[in-house]
Formats: C-alpha cells, sequence, structure tokens
C-alpha cells in the first residue's frame, strides 16, 4: 500500500469520514500511543475514536495481532470500564472506537485539587475495582493503570469513576515482541517492581497500580521516590511508607490505609488476590 494511501493523526480534521460511518468532530485526548478524537456514528451519536496509524507498526501483522488482543474488551459491561464498540483494521493500522468518557481525566483533577477527600476515595476505588473485577473476571488486565487512565465526574456523594484504555498498553507492547527490548510495560511510578523486569502484568499488578494511584489521591504525593528509572525501581523495592511520612499533615482511616498500603507490597504474593477483597478492606469488610 502506498504511503499516500495511510492515515496519520494528521488526517482526522474536523469533517473527516472513516470507515464510511464516524464523523471526526474534534481532538479530545492524548493517550500514549494515540491521540483520541470525539465523533459521531451513523446514528449521529458521539463516540471517540483513537487512531493507531500504520507507522506505529514495523510489519503489517502486528497491527492485526493488536487488534486481536483488543477485540475481547467489546465483551466488558460495566459503568466503571470505557465501552469499546468497534476494532478496526484501517489503512495499515487500527481503529478503536468507544463511549465517549465522560468528565475529565483524574490527572487534571489531582493538579487541581491535589487530595480527594476520604469519602471521594473510598468511591473511587470501590467503583473502579468493580471495574477491575469485571475485566479480570474475563481473562483481561488493564495493565497500564494511572491518573491518565481513570476518567471522573462529579463531586463527593456523585462521584464517578471509569477506567479508560483498557489493555492497551499491554496489547501493544506483546503485539511489537517489545518484551524483548524493553524490560517495562507499564509507566514506571505507578508500575510494581516486577515490571521492571519484564514480567508480564496480571491481576495483582493491576491491583498495585490502582492502590498507587489511591495513595497519591490520599496524600499528594506517590509512595515511590526516585527522579531516575533506576531510583524509582529501587524504591519499589521496599514496601510502601505510612502515608503520613509522605504527608504529615494528611489523615485517612487506619483501615482505608492499612488496605492502600497491603495492596501496593513490593512482594506481590503478599497483595490482595482479587479486586473483590481489595474492594471488602477498603471498605472495611476485609
Amino acid at each position: 500500500m502506498p504511503m499516500t494511501q495511510y492515515l496519520t493523526t494528521y488526517d482526522l480534521v474536523k469533517g473527516k469520514r472513516l470507515a464510511d460511518r464516524y464523523t471526526i468532530v474534534g481532538a479530545r485526548r492524548q493517550s500514549g500511543f494515540a491521540a483520541a478524537y470525539e465523533a459521531t456514528d451513523a446514528a449521529g451519536e458521539r463516540c471517540e475514536v483513537s487512531l493507531f496509524p500504520a507507522g506505529l507498526f514495523d510489519q503489517a501483522d502486528q497491527a492485526e495481532e493488536f487488534r486481536s488482543r483488543l477485540v475481547p474488551w467489546r465483551e466488558i459491561e460495566s459503568p466503571h470500564v470505557l465501552r469499546v464498540r468497534e476494532v478496526l483494521s484501517l489503512a495499515g493500522g487500527l481503529l478503536l472506537v468507544t463511549d465517549l468518557p465522560v468528565g475529565e481525566g483524574l490527572r487534571e483533577r489531582m493538579d487541581r485539587e491535589k487530595r480527594l477527600s476520604e469519602a471521594e476515595l473510598v468511591t473511587l476505588g470501590t467503583q473502579l475495582l468493580e471495574g477491575l473485577g469485571r475485566i479480570h473476571g474475563a481473562g483481561l488486565v488493564h495493565g497500564d493503570i494511572k491518573p491518565r487512565t481513570i476518567h471522573v465526574s462529579g463531586k463527593g456523594a456523585a462521584l464517578m469513576a471509569m477506567l479508560v484504555d483498557g489493555g492497551i498498553t499491554p496489547s501493544l507492547w506483546n503485539a511489537k515482541g517489545l518484551g524483548e527490548k524493553t524490560a517495562l510495560i507499564g509507566t514506571p511510578y505507578y508500575a510494581p517492581a516486577e515490571q521492571f523486569g519484564g514480567e508480564a502484568a496480571d491481576v495483582r499488578s493491576d491491583i498495585y497500580n490502582l492502590a498507587t494511584v489511591l495513595y497519591e489521591c490520599a496524600t499528594g504525593v506517590l509512595p515511590w521516590t526516585g527522579a531516575s528509572f533506576l531510583e524509582v525501581f529501587q524504591s519499589k523495592l521496599k514496601d510502601p511508607p505510612p502515608m503520613k511520612k509522605r504527608a504529615k499533615d494528611v489523615e485517612v482511616a487506619p483501615h482505608l490505609e492499612a488496605a492502600i498500603l497491603h495492596a501496593c507490597q513490593a512482594d506481590r504474593r503478599k497483595r490482595y488476590g482479587s479486586a473483590r477483597e481489595f474492594q471488602q478492606a477498603l471498605n472495611g469488610r476485609g
């Protein structure tokens, strides 16, 4: 296929039509590997489309491998997991079509507010763990939970949270064979130590990712320190410090702090074995 037939993000201008049924409205957010755009479908319903262009893949079969790994996400149904509608091969690349996420990224909320209230922390964790339970029940893992892959809307009792970009990072890494070239699959500050060694993400690594996010939401800072990749890795070889060691003025219920610290222990065998177990502990039923 000539390069002129390949789509790039520069082609996704307002009014551009894709796959004969999606019309671009405008740019919306940037994920790690693709730009996401608001679009409308043939019925005029709003959705989000993410283009993974042909240039992202070294070989044609990598795009198909990536697509096959994302297709099972269409079966996940939860108000706390962004729904995947379609995964299409398009112009040598791949088009991921999802519902339009509401609200804003948790990263933006945290940059503005620094911390969440204790009630919001419990609500956030409870909802996201419900979503994770559905994901894990389908034999899948998210693989890269962090504030940028969580969307939130509302505040207080009205807070609603949703996981986005599920499976994208590990699926792309596996499709491209990057596990043979790159040790870490994930984001350093949120990934557990075992992933720095190239081990595949699993239920306990997802739990660790989310617990690290909750620690940050409670204290305004991450449990891990380090300015370099190596320093971050070394800090993760130890269990996380008590919250007051990282933020002296923090006030979190003992059972809540204990649940979060337990979920991000260095030894994966000591973490909760399921999203349900972590969820119960967050709510004082562990």
